[in-house]
């Protein structure tokens, strides 16, 4: 049976993701995340994919984009490529990196995409990586709990959301978040 290619369309949401071959690492040390986030940079948001939310694990990665163009499997490829020579590179190591192709979901409704964007948020609390989702700072959570005027990631549409008149949206938005992180009920979800 032949592969079917997904077909990306501009205008739409998709939660990425992928993680090392054989669950091995894929960051191997700090400078790792930094490199990938500026090849998130170079090869997505340059190209007019937009970066809703994010969390770079050890082993795997979570990336949720809109989409602004129809060439995503390419600039995917790309990345990946280039992220994988400088890795072998450094480390003297040949061969994949990953477990494969990058998977993706279509996210087809507000409500998908506010629970995804806490999912990935919560991903290193679930792995036992920090008790606080604001304690992992390879992910986009300080990116919307704390204004920053540098971010690369687009938030405005999951914190339209939380626009309330008697709470700031930040707050509103971090007890959305948090009010979930000691529930069991998400955890079978993460990539380990």
């Amino acid at each position: 049976m032949p592969i079917r290619k997904t077909e990306f369309k501009s205008g739409n949401y998709y939660h990425i993701y992928n993680r090392g071959n054989n669950r091995q690492k894929i960051f191997f040390q700090n400078q790792n995340y930094s490199y990938f986030q500026r090849l998130i940079k170079k090869h997505l948001i340059d190209n007019q994919v937009e970066i809703i939310a994010y969390c770079l694990m050890p082993n795997h990665y979570h990336l949720l984009i809109h989409l602004n163009n129809d060439n995503l499997s390419e600039l995917m490829q790309a990345f990946a490529l280039s992220y994988t020579k400088a890795i072998n590179n450094r480390f003297n190591r040949v061969g994949s990196l990953f477990q494969g192709p990058f998977q993706s979901i279509h996210v087809d409704t507000d409500e998908y995409l506010l629970h995804l964007s806490r999912y990935i948020h919560l991903n290193p609390v679930g792995a036992n990586l920090v008790k606080k989702p604001q304690d992992w700072i390879y992910s986009s959570y300080l990116d919307y709990i704390i204004p920053k005027k540098d971010s690369f990631v687009k938030k405005d549409k999951i914190l339209e959301y939380f626009d309330l008149e008697y709470l700031a949206t930040e707050d509103s938005y971090r007890s959305f978040v948090e009010s979930q992180q000691d529930e069991e009920s998400f955890k079978h979800l993460i990539l380990e």
